[in-house]
């Protein structure tokens, strides 16, 4: 019997092969090195090929079952491997992640068969990264917090429950409310800001103030500055060091405020980099200064800050950033750019992010200009900057004040130089 495939020039077929042999090789090298698992090197690549074989023939036979068959034949060959061998060691492998990864090769094969070579070759280094790293997911994992896992879950429903099921229309004066992206918005904060919550707890306070202001102006800028400002005047020794980490944490908040931008109106972006850019960098050259005169063998406590996926913040925020949106719309039609700035103004004080948001959404609707968005999110910005000063001022006293007010004073004057540069 002379078979279709026969028929063919089957050296085109080669690569495909090569590409099955790679990619078992690449993951049954991480498994080589574990000196426990029934399969290594030759045993992934031949399973690989295995699965780009047996493509092959179900396609050509047309008979589907034979990719079904050879999987199942797979994955009992490597669980007998394992039952037919009792570890001497409690710690020994036990087989499952092994008997996974194979059986994983095996599907990667019949995938490059079928044409999805690209999407089979990132599957593998994705598959081969979570091998080798095994010992620090499970540093990880052990770390977490019942409080971790918690903002983690919160964040999970915010973001694949809430937010499908809402309309994606637009409602109320000016069109400006849709559900749909209003939660959008809590999403994109939540996430930043969970990011920042996740990794300041990861880092705790070993590696000094730097980090503990950048991460924690991702959590909040706002809460941190608080925080540290009881801090410095509990411990005048450490004013320095406190005095670093909140102008570093509202230096953040242009970093924050640049990804947010470019993710909800990458239009606006052109006008907005000069703002932010000048911001960051005279932020940059505050904090280094002040860095040099600090000392760096003393440590800070760590923040605690609460956790951004919580539903109440969430719907907190939500709603915050629906009333200034509105609100922003409504000024800005009666009162013109004067209205606008106003809103700005006003509700920067306690949260910028909302009024971004909120004036990115008006861009994106056509009903702010790039000058307009521009500066309601500088004069949101430098209010915001004006508000934490004040509170550093009222809680810490003067002394702290004035550490603070050199890197307030600089990033303030890099906006305001970014902003007149238009």
């Amino acid at each position: 019997m002379e078979f279709a495939f026969l028929q063919n020039n089957s050296i085109e077929l080669l690569p495909k092969f090569l590409t099955s042999v790679a990619i078992g090789l690449l993951i049954g090298l991480e498994r080589e090195r574990n000196p426990s698992a029934k399969a290594g090197l030759r045993t992934f690549a031949l399973v690989a090929l295995l699965g780009s074989l047996m493509g092959m023939l179900a396609d050509q036979l047309d008979t589907p079952w034979l990719v079904i068959g050879g999987l199942l034949a797979v994955a009992l060959t490597i669980i007998a491997a394992y039952l037919g061998d009792e570890p001497d060691k409690p710690e020994a492998d036990p087989g499952t992640t092994t008997v996974v990864a194979l059986i994983l090769s095996y599907a990667l094969g019949v995938m490059i068969w079928l044409d999805m070579s690209e999407l089979a070759v990132m599957l593998a280094i994705g598959i081969t990264a979570l091998l080798y790293f095994k010992p620090e997911l499970r540093g990880f994992s052990q770390r977490m917090t019942r409080r971790d896992l918690v903002a983690v879950l919160q964040f999970s429903v915010l973001t694949f429950i809430v937010l499908p099921i809402l309309p994606d229309q637009n409602y109320g004066p000016y069109g400006a409310f849709n559900p749909h992206q209003a939660w959008l918005m809590v999403v994109l904060i939540s996430g930043l800001s969970l990011a920042g919550y996740t990794a300041l707890h990861i880092v705790g306070t070993r590696h000094g103030a730097t980090l503990l202001g950048f991460f924690g102006g991702l959590v909040s800028s706002t809460a941190t500055t608080l925080i540290y400002s009881k801090h410095g005047k509990a411990s005048p020794a450490l004013a320095s060091l406190a005095a670093m980490v909140i102008v570093i944490a509202s230096m953040v908040v242009l970093l924050r405020l640049l990804v947010m931008s470019s993710i909800v109106a990458f239009g606006a972006l052109p006008g907005l980099a000069p703002v932010y850019a000048g911001g960051l960098i005279a932020g940059l050259l505050a904090s280094f200064y002040a860095w040099k005169q600090t000392s760096q063998g003393q440590q800070l406590l760590l923040p605690e800050t609460s956790n951004p996926a919580e539903l109440h913040t969430a719907i907190g925020f939500g709603l915050l950033y629906v009333v200034v949106l509105i609100g922003s719309a409504w000024m800005s039609d009666l009162a013109g750019s004067q209205g606008l700035y106003a809103v700005a103004l006003v509700s920067g004080l306690t949260d910028v992010d909302a009024i971004v948001l909120s004036s990115l959404r008006l861009f994106n609707l056509g009903q702010l200009s790039e000058q307009q968005t521009v500066t309601a999110i500088a004069i949101a910005f430098l209010s915001n900057i004006a508000f934490k000063f004040g509170m550093v001022l009222f809680i810490a006293g003067t002394a702290l004040a004035r550490q603070v007010a050199i890197g307030f004073g600089a990033i303030a004057c890099g906006v305001l130089l970014g902003l007149f540069a238009l």
